[in-house]
């Protein structure tokens, strides 16, 4: 049975009149009467008398008002409901390192809400080992973290890479380039025990047989925007992802000094557990990380 026919068929009782129900439904008297007799046609009965008072039901037409009285109903319920699921929220917490989820996840949030409008997206921000532990605890389904991971519980996928940088004040430290044991002597000030960023810097160090208690480490905080701070301010020199110092280095307030034969490279992952296989909103949100649309800022 036509839908769109019934409606009519349903509107045209309702007001008595054909011309009435051509206004309510934006069309034609001879459209609506077109309709009408095409839904006679469909059920093979007259449904309808027309007289100068208007319409009146046949006994075949009352029977077929009734239901559509109900079946309109039953449409109009469906139509509501399912722009109600369409428009609810779904939530996403994402658990992410400090680097990335300060400097390069904040546009691609914004792109995956445009794509996604409907999710609501819970940032955690945090240091690399915290973020696995959110997922073995399963306070988030996704985290994305610095270095690699050695967790038989947890698959991780490489997103990108970046290199770190030995960083200074410019008006504090005036030299370009240091050596291994320069560097050693360097007042250092690092990110702590847990962060993926630290965790690159000793495992470079060590690969050149060097340990991270040879440096001279001064202060140790939790915040990438504190290092920076106090870099800035000359306390000390920090190694830091280029994705948090680009306006930085841009602006001249920090500078690079190289490293003799040292380079720090990170690889970012984002990781899940391995038991759960994404589903929902969180396999769209690591589809739409991997993919070229994710926009790191």
């Amino acid at each position: 049975m036509n839908l769109e026919y019934l409606k009519t068929f349903y509107i045209t009782v309702k007001s008595n009149s054909i011309s009435k129900a051509a206004k309510l439904l934006h069309m034609s008297q001879p459209g609506v009467s077109i309709q009408l007799q095409a839904l006679e046609k469909e059920l093979n009965v007259k449904l309808l008398k027309r007289s100068n008072k208007g319409v009146e039901l046949t006994e075949a037409g009352e029977i077929v008002y009734d239901y559509a009285v109900s079946i309109l109903s039953i449409q109009e319920n469906v139509e509501r409901q399912l722009d109600a699921f369409k428009r609810q929220k779904t939530e996403l917490v994402v658990s992410s390192c400090t680097t990335v989820g300060s400097y390069a996840l904040p546009c691609t949030l914004y792109l995956f809400k445009e794509k996604f409008p409907q999710v609501n997206v819970l940032l955690d921000i945090t240091n690399s080992q915290n973020v696995v532990n959110n997922i073995l605890n399963g306070i988030s389904k996704i985290g994305l973290i610095e270095g690699n991971l050695i967790n038989q519980e947890v698959i991780q996928t490489k997103i990108t890479s970046d290199n770190l940088k030995l960083v200074a004040s410019p008006k504090k430290f005036k030299m370009d380039r240091v050596t291994i044991e320069e560097f050693l002597k360097l007042p250092l000030i690092l990110r702590e025990e847990g962060s993926g960023t630290r965790e690159v810097i000793i495992s470079t160090l060590e690969k050149h047989g060097i340990s991270l208690n040879q440096a001279n480490i001064i202060m140790e905080l939790i915040s990438t925007e504190a290092i920076k701070s106090a870099v800035i301010a000359g306390k000390g020199i920090s190694i830091l992802s280029q994705l948090a110092i680009k306006k930085e280095l841009a602006t001249e307030t920090l500078k690079e000094i190289k490293l003799a034969d040292l380079i720090f490279e990170a690889d970012y992952h984002i990781i899940h557990e391995k038991e759960n296989s994404l589903k929902g909103v969180e396999k769209d949100f690591f589809q739409f990380i991997m993919s070229s649309q994710r926009g790191f800022c």
